[in-house]
């Protein structure tokens, strides 16, 4: 039995494999899908296997997997194009009849209606199609997300976008979400579910710029702004228009409390409580 991770020596497929050989899973009983041996280097010094391919290159993944794999499917991060990408690893997976293939997806699944979910529910369509047995990882919204421009945020004193007042998201960290699709890869009786994986509570915008305020020492405030006041903030620090669109549709979802619910599924994987927003915080505050 080999583990695969597809997108391995992204962020979350390398904390998916630390996790993994902390739990005493022997690094050659892991393979990692890169795109190329130089972004790889370190996990092949730690005697993980490595299979160069591509999703854009669907060829790459000929030969890819066998009957006994458990595969992670860890989406890409090309919105719009990603269906087509994920398409050439089921089809390879389909091919060698895989054990498992897990793929992490949007948390709601059927039921996120917003933009960014299209190519998810398009990717799990295409697994169930497959007849592969399959396990479904939704993950809500990452709660580093909300502290990429941390310096910024701070400097200015404004966290703005456009989320409602008072709507609640409930965001778990990727140290969380990799933890849980370890176990999911190295323990039996996963197959054929799909996990909600979400924080286990949910916060609002002025919850969060109230902690932020006592961590950093400084008044922030929450502004929520139209969305296409939000657009043009996002538009005017450097993101494309297309995925602007994209990360406004974002907040009229968790607006619409589609990214609030707590079912406990992501706690109940990883054995712990999820990381508090006030803890990612701190991480953040202090590095």
């Amino acid at each position: 039995m080999s583990i695969v991770i597809t997108g391995a020596t992204g962020q979350l497929g390398q904390k998916v494999i630390a996790d993994l050989l902390a739990a005493g899973v022997p690094a050659g009983e892991i393979t990692a899908i890169a795109r190329s041996e130089e972004k790889a280097a370190g996990l092949v010094v730690m005697g993980v296997r490595l299979h160069v391919a591509d999703y854009d290159q669907p060829e790459t993944f000929a030969k890819a997997f066998s009957a006994e794999d458990r595969v992670l499917l860890v989406s890409g991060t090309d919105v719009g194009r990603r269906t087509a990408q994920h398409a050439a690893v089921i089809d390879a997976a389909k091919a060698a009849g895989v054990a498992q293939l897990a793929y992490v997806g949007v948390f709601g699944g059927p039921k996120a209606e917003f933009l960014l979910a299209g190519d998810h529910h398009a990717t799990e369509k295409l697994i169930l199609d497959s007849g592969l047995p399959y396990t479904f990882l939704r993950n809500n919204w990452y709660s580093e997300m909300y502290l990429t421009d941390l310096p910024g945020i701070v400097e200015r004193g404004v966290i703005a976008n456009s989320v409602a007042p008072g709507a609640r998201i409930a965001t778990a960290t990727r140290d969380d979400y990799a933890a849980a699709a370890a176990v999911v890869m190295r323990e039996d009786g996963h197959l054929n579910t799909a996990y909600e994986l979400s924080g286990d509570i949910a916060w609002s915008q002025e919850e969060f710029a109230e902690e932020l305020s006592r961590q950093v020492g400084k008044e922030i405030t929450y502004t929520s702004v139209t969305g296409a006041e939000h657009k043009a903030i996002l538009t005017g620090v450097g993101v494309p228009d297309a995925f602007a669109d994209v990360l406004v549709d974002v907040d009229d979802a968790i607006s619409r409390g589609l990214l609030a619910g707590t079912p406990g599924d992501l706690s109940r994987l990883i054995g712990r409580p999820t990381t508090p927003i006030a803890d990612t915080i701190a991480a953040a505050t202090t590095s």
